[in-house]
């Protein structure tokens, strides 16, 4: 038997158990000063100024950052498999639930007792606890506000005179520069290891989430379990990213590390304090990569990985600016789009309300424009425009649109979304995104005419239609 080695990709906080997942929020309307480069730039030497290192030295950023980064501990309840293990779905007489600690690690980046790390981290937590470099006092921290959509959470303990990082520009970051990665690995306090930029803009597909940003710097430097939520750091002692991940078989560190890029971070921790959520923005549009034919059927010369308009949602920001699925993705803003990093990175660091020109290719020709950006709340009003929830079927049904019929070719179609675990949906076994073409031999224009017709049938009954990625299926299935 021939067996592949498999490399996973690891979130390397520590932990002893599994840690369930919630999500803290905040309230802001607070203005914090954060220390960055082009404000502070004698802040990092002056840090030093009594070691007599030289200033372009190893030796002078690790003394610069190790001071900013903290150990953190969480303590989670979970929940233990019985020999039974979900004979009884929700309620386990024969379970048990005990007691988790994990380990990561934060980047103080206010002198007033704001932390940064990664969501991963502190998921799941009822309590958090913070040690300060080469110190033995626990602190109590509280969670200001998470975005799991880039793996961030913010949280504070009552402290002041911190030595806040210096957060640099992760723009100006070049593949090649050495850096540092600064964190508490396997409970190590402040352990300092040191490797080069591999990489810039690398996606790894590890964010769980429905609108996910990754645009990570890969770098050598060591990194192991416990470096969650570290710092990696410049020869000028400035953060350039948090540690979050590992690419790995073994669980441990094997030459590839990833961070969030500084400016990320900063845009993020900058909403949770101000405003206690991220104002997250939104094209009305789905990307994605082309494929190497249809690269080749452009006929134009294009760099990277170009990207592609799948979708385009009804109403949107780039329905109204003229966007069309189809159109080639060449250009936002200043920025090159040459492919879903360079997308996603684009959009962390716009804000509702923002106004981007765009440049696309549209059957060989440049198409210029621009498009205003909306909110996550405007964005899921758009979506669920015209939705209609059947508490029978457990689910909710979702007229399609022009777009999305054109893109399917079918005339008619209602997407199933939404769906609970014991409604009569799930008990058919149809997946979230599923889209009835057909429910026994008869298309429905509506979603109220859809469920009518579901909830009043008895008997032999088949559903024909199409998966989330496209593909046709049919169910057959009896209700008494």
């Amino acid at each position: 038997m021939n067996m592949k080695n498999w490399i996973a990709i690891v979130l390397v906080s520590m932990t002893s158990g599994f840690v369930g997942s919630w999500i803290f929020r905040g309230s802001g309307a607070n203005t914090v000063v954060l220390n960055t480069a082009s404000e502070n730039s004698n802040l990092v030497p002056s840090r030093v100024a009594n070691s007599g290192m030289d200033l372009n030295s190893f030796e002078k950023a690790s003394a610069a950052s190790t001071p900013s980064v903290v150990f953190i501990k969480t303590i989670s309840t979970v929940q233990y498999e019985s020999p039974f293990g979900g004979l009884f779905w929700d309620f386990d007489p024969f379970g048990s639930r005990g007691k988790a600690s994990s380990t990561g690690s934060g980047v103080i980046v206010n002198s007033n007792g704001y932390i940064v790390t990664n969501n991963h981290v502190i998921q799941g937590a009822e309590s958090i606890s913070v040690v300060l470099n080469k110190g033995k006092k626990e602190y109590v921290a509280k969670v200001v506000g998470t975005d799991p959509g880039s793996d961030l959470a913010l949280i504070k303990i009552e402290a002041t005179d911190l030595p806040a990082a210096v957060i640099g520009n992760s723009d100006q970051v070049n593949v090649g520069e050495w850096v540092l990665a600064v964190g508490n690995p396997f409970n190590l306090n402040s352990t300092v290891t040191a490797g080069i930029v591999s990489a810039k803009g690398r996606n790894i597909n590890i964010v769980k989430n429905q609108f996910p940003i990754e645009s990570f710097i890969q770098t050598d430097a060591a990194i192991n379990p416990g470096n969650s939520g570290g710092a990696l750091v410049n020869l000028r002692g400035e953060l350039i990213g948090i540690n979050t991940a590992i690419q790995s078989n073994t669980g441990s560190y094997t030459g590839y590390g990833f961070a969030i890029p500084s400016n990320i971070v900063k845009k993020i921790i900058t909403d949770l304090i101000e405003k206690g959520e991220v104002l997250r923005a939104f094209s009305g549009m789905e990307v994605g990569a082309l494929s190497s034919e249809e690269t080749q059927k452009l006929g134009v010369d294009l760099t990277g990985e170009p990207l592609k308009i799948k979708s385009i949602l009804e109403d949107g920001p780039a329905e109204k600016s003229g966007l069309k699925a189809g159109d080639i993705l060449t250009k936002m803003g200043d920025q090159t789009i040459d492919g879903q990093s360079s997308y996603d990175e684009f959009m962390a660091y716009q804000r509702p309300g923002n106004k981007i020109a765009f440049e696309v290719i549209r059957a060989g020709k440049s198409v210029k424009g621009d498009l205003t950006l909306i909110s996550q709340s405007a964005n899921k009003e758009l979506l669920m425009k015209g939705v209609v929830s059947s508490s029978f079927l457990g689910a909710d049904f979702q007229p399609l649109s022009a777009a999305d019929k054109a893109k399917f070719r079918i005339e008619s179609g209602i997407r199933l979304i939404n769906i609970r675990r014991n409604g009569g949906i799930a008990q058919m076994g149809l997946p979230n995104g599923f889209i009835v073409v057909k429910f026994n031999g008869k298309s429905y224009d509506t979603p109220e005419d859809l469920i009518a017709a579901m909830e009043g049938s008895s008997g032999k009954m088949q559903i024909q239609g199409l998966d989330p990625n496209g593909s046709s299926r049919s169910y057959s299935f009896y209700r008494y």
